[in-house]
This record gives C-alpha cells, sequence and structure tokens, in this order.
C-alpha cells in the first residue's frame, strides 16, 4: 500500500475533542503540525492507521490510548450521535455535547476484493457533530445535531490527478430519545432506549452534479471516489430510527445499538439508499463509583446499505456492508459529564463494483449535563 502523508485539517470551533493528538504524533515519531489554532486541530494520522493493520502497531497504538485527550454512531455520513450516559440515567434540564468521527479511505476494492490502487487515491473524512438538548423528563429527551464535514481527497480524472477538499455545515437533525425502562442495583443496571427523528436539507448538495458528468477514459485509471461520496448533503428529508441497550453485572457490561436512516429522493433526482448502523460490544469497568467511572470496552460495529439511485437506475458503485472490530474508553463524571473515545478497524468489508473503502475510523464525544 502506498506511503504517505496527508493533512486534514477538523473544524471543532473551541471544541477541542483531540487536544492531545499533538503529543500522541510525538510519541509516534511525527513532527509537530505546523498549524494548530483554537478552530482547528491539524491530524497527521494515515500512516499511523496504516501501520495499525499489523498486530505490533495496533497493540503499540492501544498502549497510547489513554493519553490521548479528548460517539458518533458507525457509518460516515448517515448516523447519528444521541446524548446519553453510560447509564442511560438523566436529570430535567439542558445538555450539549460534540461529537467527531474520523475515517480514512485508502483502500480500493472491487465486488468486494481489494485491487491495487494505482493511482493512489483516497479520501479523508471528518465529520464533527455539535449537538444540544433537553430533558423533560428523566425518561424524555430531544436534541438537535448539527455537523460540520471536512473531506480531502485525490483521485483520478482520467489520466490526470484531481486533488481537493469540500467543507461545510452538513445535512441537521432533531431527535427524540425515550427511556423504555430501567432497572438499577448495586450489582445490576439495565436499560433500554428508543430514539427517533428527522433529518432536514441543509447541507450542500452541489457536488452531487458530477453524477451527471462522470465517463470512464479508456486505459485511464477509474475512479473510486465520486460526487456521491463529497456531497456534504443530500437534499433530502430522511427518517431516523433506532434503539439501545445497556447491561451492567458487577463490573463487567454490554451494549447494544441499532439505528436505521430512512431515505427519500434529494437533489438531482438523486436518492441515497436506505441505511443500517449498528453495534455491540462487551466491556469491563477499569474504575466503578458513586462519582466517577471509567470503562474499556471491545466493540463490534457495522454499516449495511444497497445501492443508491440516481434518475431512477441504480448507482452500481454504492453498496457496502462493513464490519469493524476496535476498543472503546467511556468515562464519566458525577452525573454531569460523559465522554468516549475508539479506534475501529474494518475486518469485512463488502461492496459492489469499484470504490475507495475505508482503513479505519476514530471516534471521540462528550456530553455536559448543565
Amino acid at each position: 500500500m502506498a506511503k504517505r502523508v496527508r493533512t486534514l485539517l477538523v473544524p471543532l470551533s473551541c471544541l477541542h475533542l483531540c487536544v492531545g493528538v499533538d503529543a500522541l504524533l510525538q510519541i509516534v515519531g511525527w513532527k509537530n503540525p505546523s498549524h494548530v489554532g483554537t478552530a482547528t486541530v491539524q491530524l497527521i494520522i494515515s500512516n499511523t492507521f496504516r501501520l495499525m493493520k499489523s498486530t505490533k502497531h495496533f497493540a503499540s497504538f492501544l498502549c497510547l490510548l489513554p493519553f490521548i485527550s479528548s460517539q458518533t454512531f458507525a457509518c460516515d455520513s448517515c448516523a447519528i450521535y444521541s446524548a446519553t450516559m453510560a447509564h442511560g440515567e438523566s436529570t430535567i434540564g439542558w445538555f450539549a455535547g460534540a461529537a467527531s468521527q474520523y475515517t480514512d479511505f485508502g483502500t480500493t476494492q472491487e465486488d468486494g476484493h481489494e485491487v491495487p490502487n494505482v493511482a493512489d487515491q483516497y479520501l479523508a473524512s471528518s465529520i464533527t457533530q455539535a449537538l444540544a438538548g433537553y430533558n423533560f423528563t428523566p425518561r424524555f429527551s430531544a436534541q438537535v445535531n448539527l455537523p460540520y464535514i471536512y473531506r480531502s481527497f485525490s483521485r483520478p480524472e482520467g489520466f490526470l490527478t484531481d486533488k481537493g477538499s469540500v467543507q461545510g455545515i452538513g445535512d441537521a437533525s432533531l431527535i427524540g430519545r425515550l427511556l423504555i425502562t430501567q432497572m438499577d442495583s448495586p450489582d445490576n443496571t439495565f436499560t433500554w432506549n428508543l430514539l427517533a427523528g428527522i433529518k432536514l436539507p441543509t447541507g450542500s448538495s452541489s457536488r452531487l452534479k458530477e453524477e451527471f458528468n462522470e465517463s470512464e477514459v479508456p486505459g485511464a485509471p477509474e475512479s473510486g471516489i465520486h460526487g456521491h461520496d463529497l456531497a456534504l448533503g443530500s437534499g433530502s428529508w430522511d427518517g431516523i430510527v433506532g434503539t439501545s441497550g445497556y447491561y451492567r453485572y458487577q463490573r463487567v457490561f454490554a451494549t447494544a445499538a441499532v439505528q436505521y436512516a430512512l431515505r427519500t429522493e434529494g437533489d438531482y433526482d438523486y436518492r441515497y439508499a436506505n441505511a443500517l448502523a449498528w453495534e455491540g460490544g462487551i466491556g469491563t469497568y477499569l474504575l466503578l463509583t458513586d462519582s466517577h467511572t471509567l470503562a474499556l470496552e471491545l466493540l463490534a460495529s457495522g454499516d449495511y446499505k444497497r445501492t443508491d439511485t440516481f434518475q431512477g437506475e441504480d448507482a452500481d458503485d454504492t453498496a457496502i456492508n462493513a464490519v469493524y472490530l476496535g476498543p472503546k474508553l467511556v468515562g464519566t463524571w458525577k452525573a454531569n459529564l460523559a465522554a468516549e473515545l475508539g479506534v475501529e478497524i474494518p475486518v469485512r468489508i463488502q461492496n459492489s463494483a469499484f470504490q475507495t473503502v475505508p482503513d479505519v475510523r476514530v471516534r471521540a464525544g462528550f456530553t455536559w449535563r448543565f
């Protein structure tokens, strides 16, 4: 796999989810980023993530996780971060937070089989969701999510190379969460939540216009990055439904969650396919007190969707069924703060036609209750 260094500027306003990345880069041997400001954190991580595919380097990276200062849920663009504490408990009042997901796409696959990336094409995607909401009762809350998206890419365009970036506001969402049931005792905790909401067409869909002009040049490398990969929004009103559960016995716990996006046709006669995102894991509490918790979880997650449609026809290069595995740290402080950080490596990716698929993704998030 080609070796390269790519710079990704992740706008986070004053929300420094990636504080400590600079120290991490020094530990693994990278030079300090040259542009770190109050509104951006420069991540030079692609080669580090590629090295993590080997057992030796992945184990080394796990040892570094506790030194990172900081959920979005699964897929790169469709899933919503829902603000819940580790035990699911809530108090009436306001809450706010942020969640960030970085995904590195650098492997090319044809119908589920890896093929040489002869054009060294890549897509580095960062999605940061700012959220604010209100707990009307201990069981019901509503929240608004507003994502900011930054994507840098390099792809073949005939015999030339097209390099660039897109950034801006993505599609906002409004969701409600309902606590169906909760059981809590010194040794056992169980919660079950439902969520539902809508996605609004607030992000720019202008990149979808590329779908009208795509054509292959004989003998030139094929591109695995298209307008539907770069668009900040879909131009559609979409539905969101999901559920999540949590069970703890003493210091051992298990989690599970499913989220489904019901898509409608958006701008330029393009309709993203309905998407299923799921995750489940088992973990243990390294620290468990009345006021503080710290837990380490082994998490499996996945994305599934069929082909999108464009002008009523299937877009052949858009279906994917991916499974990821990786560690996640989750912590809480008193009844106010919940935070998490996870790294996920794909263990199986089935895709249709020719696509650039993920090599790794990193997810971090926090929620503060007032």
